[in-house]
């Protein structure tokens, strides 16, 4: 085992264990989450909302080193969504301000573990506080090359879209006939990346609430009823263990549609 994966996922241990049974060559290169759950951890232990939040910054740090130990290419992370603003005011101005103090706080773990940032969505409305920090960070790291962490703030699946024909538009030199979807995903806020290869939801719950509605096309989805509060490297070794078997076809009749590269 690599020494930067044995410091990270000790031998003994039930996250050393998990990691001898990962295909390190056959990794997802993207894994997005809906980090679910904060409110009913919170809820549970009789504590308010805002610990919950609290608690699940904590998983974030894990994650995202983890992953990046790994040798996952792309981490997105759906932060705040663009339905959230209908959260009560005090609650949402928490939940800026515990983005604003992480960013500022946790800009040495992106920069120790080569990550780049990359923020997703509007930025209209977001406080000009966090904005400035976002800007900082995503300089600071733009030439790490490890892993890039996608951070959907402000973020909706449907507006994406939206915005992304607004742009096609605007330019005005697709003609009809020229759009396609390679041609369309160029104009999308994740142009430049794959398409995530596994989607994990926590908290159990069935749904995908509105995140990376076009990307997510061929994604393998994972839910686990795991909070995220609770989310650990542990069970982010369990989702890939169950990514790698999924046999994924994209539409193809043939078992291996993956390997082969064929998609219908």
């Amino acid at each position: 085992m690599e020494k930067h994966l044995e410091e990270f996922f000790p031998a003994g241990t039930e996250e050393g264990r998990l990691l001898l049974q990962v295909d390190l060559d056959r990794l997802p290169r993207h894994v997005a989450v809906i980090m679910d759950g904060n409110g009913r951890w919170a809820a549970s232990r009789g504590l308010p909302r805002a610990e919950g939040h609290r608690a699940g910054s904590a998983s974030v740090h894990e994650i995202v080193e983890a992953s990046a130990r790994l040798g996952i290419g792309v981490l997105t992370l759906f932060a705040f969504s663009s339905e959230n603003w209908k959260r009560p005011r005090p609650e949402v101005g928490r939940l800026w301000r515990l983005l604003r103090e992480k960013l500022t706080k946790e800009d040495g773990l992106l920069v120790r573990n080569d990550i780049r940032l990359r923020v997703i969505g509007r930025r209209q409305g977001i406080p000009a506080l966090v904005l400035k920090e976002i800007d900082r960070v995503e300089a600071l790291t733009r030439e790490n090359r490890r892993m890039t962490l996608v951070v959907a703030l402000n973020y909706g699946g449907r507006a994406e879209i939206v915005d992304a024909a607004r742009r096609i538009l605007q330019d005005g030199r697709i003609s009809p006939a020229k759009l396609d979807e390679k041609a369309f995903a160029a104009h999308l806020s994740t142009e430049g990346l794959p398409d995530p290869d596994l989607l994990i939801r926590t908290s159990g719950e069935l749904r995908v609430s509105n995140f990376l509605l076009w990307q997510i096309a061929y994604a393998e989805i994972i839910v686990t009823p795991v909070l995220w509060p609770d989310f650990r490297r542990k069970h982010l070794l369990e989702a890939v263990l169950e990514f790698q078997k999924r046999d994924r076809r994209f539409g193809d009749v043939r078992s291996g549609g993956e390997r082969t590269g064929k998609r219908s």
